[in-house]
């Protein structure tokens, strides 16, 4: 059972500190609290995924999504981020919410996890993953090819709404079972030059990936 009520888990990760100078070659955009907060809530109430779970953080950002599974219960976080400014960010994040059971990795994902150490580490990996515009096409499908193989349990990532059915595709050659556990807007705040609006809502599918069969199947 979840330790925090959602509102206050909200809370607490609104006091968090996000992108001083955001990259938009690294796709850096803040994962709303209020979405984060429902993300974690929802992996440790209804599937039980967080509390005393060794969780992986993939393109971890300023770490708003380690701190909340670290504030759920999990055993141990280890966020893997390769912009050194963010993990500056997420370390004084953690110091200052006095978080002892968080780790931070500076490596590139795409290529720093192959290791074969790495593999089936992680009972839960939750990443909000680039995706995949501008410069980075597939980069979303290339995070979650890495969650996949990290985890022994489920791996739980955000993908925009209109490439679900190529995601549902990619899960099965995968040879896991995903499933949409719920339909989020995520608002985008003007952040580079390039936006013509003072924000933007985008649709997105907040998926859960059941890596516990993946090699039998």
């Amino acid at each position: 059972m979840a330790k925090l009520k959602l509102k206050k888990l909200e809370e607490y990760l609104q006091d968090t500190d996000s992108f001083e100078n955001p990259k938009v070659s690294l796709e850096q955009y803040p994962t709303p609290s209020h979405i984060a907060s429902y993300m974690l809530y929802n992996m440790q109430f209804m599937y039980g995924d967080i509390e005393n779970k060794i969780i992986g953080d993939l393109g971890s950002g300023c770490g708003v999504l380690s701190i909340g599974a670290s504030l759920l219960g999990a055993s141990q976080t280890i966020g893997f981020e390769i912009d050194r400014e963010a993990i500056e960010i997420f370390r004084n994040n953690v110091v200052d919410m006095e978080i002892p059971s968080i780790d931070i990795v500076q490596i590139n994902v795409l290529n720093g996890l192959k290791d074969s150490r790495w593999t089936n580490i992680f009972d839960t990996i939750v990443m909000n993953p680039p995706f995949g515009t501008k410069n980075n096409a597939g980069m979303d499908i290339k995070f979650l090819e890495t969650a996949i193989n990290l985890s022994n349990n489920a791996v739980y990532s955000l993908h925009k709404t209109s490439t679900r059915e190529y995601i549902s595709k990619k899960s099965k050659e995968l040879k896991c079972k995903a499933e949409v556990v719920a339909e989020l807007r995520y608002n985008i705040d003007s952040l580079y030059k390039f936006h013509k609006k003072s924000s933007i809502d985008i649709e997105v599918d907040f998926w859960r990936f059941d890596t516990s069969n993946k090699d039998n199947l």
